[in-house]
């Protein structure tokens, strides 16, 4: 008989312990008297036999146990074990493999091991902090105050250090280690470059009179967000092919991006996010030709002009004559 071996898997398929078997029958339970010990108090002292069939196969057989075993949901008196298939013991998901089971290629190293750790984490806090402190430095109106930067940085660390929290976690359940030092970078990066987004187009709207800059903006911040989230997948799952994260991410771009425009045509009858350039700056950066009063005042003479038409086409040709004659 050709050696076996069993082994333990966790959720995401990875080996927890493998132990090789090189005779028949092998008891699998709880009681130390087993060839094959469980540390699972959802398994029977006497759980199951792992058996050679007469065809020759491996064959694993309940042997009365109260929760039995289950191959793809449903409970089975007995399975054929054939390498791949995995069967639950209580709470245990376990296989067998033989020793001339044939096993995947080497995959290529791209770990980047010295971005690792400490390193990519130290450099995710100091890009979180630099977009926290710039984005209240724009936006603060009151005299300067050190501990107010402080504890807004503090506050922005915080939470980042939350959001790449759930994703560490994340990675530990489904990719064997947390990476928090890399889900913080992902995150602060991905804020340096909305905040450097958000900086440039509002120069390229100022200096250009390019009012879609302004007025669809906010769909390139969610492209970012939507880039942050399959960087984070990526460094979850590295080695699996990135087509169908890309797609899923594409699709979660256009729902997002549908779901903006939607909603601004509801509350505010328009799809951009705002009419005009908020943000003024100085006239030295703009490089749009120069209008003179004339133009001003013929646009503004269009504008009425249109104004009117809208306004006897909303209130009716009844109500506009009498306004005229009040």
């Amino acid at each position: 008989m050709t050696p076996c071996f069993i082994e333990i898997l966790a959720r995401n398929g990875d080996v927890i312990a493998r132990q090789r078997c090189d005779t028949l029958p092998v008891t699998i339970g709880r009681g130390y008297d087993n060839d094959f010990i469980l540390d699972d108090a959802h398994t029977a002292p006497h759980h199951a036999v792992l058996e050679q069939a007469d065809d020759g196969a491996l064959v694993l057989r309940d042997l009365g146990s109260q929760n039995g075993i289950v191959l793809h949901g449903r409970r089975q008196p007995e399975v054929a074990m054939n390498g791949a298939t995995v069967v639950r013991l209580g709470h245990t998901r376990l296989r067998v493999r033989d020793a001339v089971f044939p096993v995947e290629p080497e995959v290529a190293d791209t770990t980047m091991h010295a971005w690792e750790g400490g390193v990519p984490a130290v450099a995710g806090m100091a890009l979180i902090a630099l977009f926290v402190g710039v984005e209240q430095a724009l936006t603060d109106t009151d005299s300067f105050q050190p501990i107010r930067y402080l504890l807004t940085i503090a506050s922005g660390i915080g939470a980042g250090l939350v959001w790449a929290g759930i994703w560490a976690l994340v990675n530990r359940l489904f990719g064997g280690n947390a990476r928090l030092g890399r889900h913080l970078f992902i995150l602060g990066a991905g804020l340096v470059a909305i905040g450097a987004w958000k900086t440039l187009s509002t120069v390229l709207a100022y200096a250009w009179s390019a009012e879609a800059f302004t007025r669809y903006g906010n769909h390139m911040v969610i492209a970012i967000v939507v880039a942050m989230v399959y960087f984070h997948m990526r460094t979850i799952r590295p080695h699996h092919t990135p087509r169908r994260l890309m797609a899923g991410c594409a699709v979660l771009l256009a729902l997002a991006s549908g779901l903006v425009l939607m909603s601004n045509l509801q509350t505010q009858g328009r799809a951009s996010d705002e009419l005009y350039m908020s943000v003024l700056l100085p006239p030295s950066l703009r490089q749009s030709p120069d209008h003179s009063v004339d133009d001003f005042l013929g646009g503004a003479a269009a504008l009425k002009t249109r104004a009117d038409a809208d306004r006897r086409r909303d209130v009716g040709p009844d109500e506009t004559d009498d306004d005229d004659g009040d």
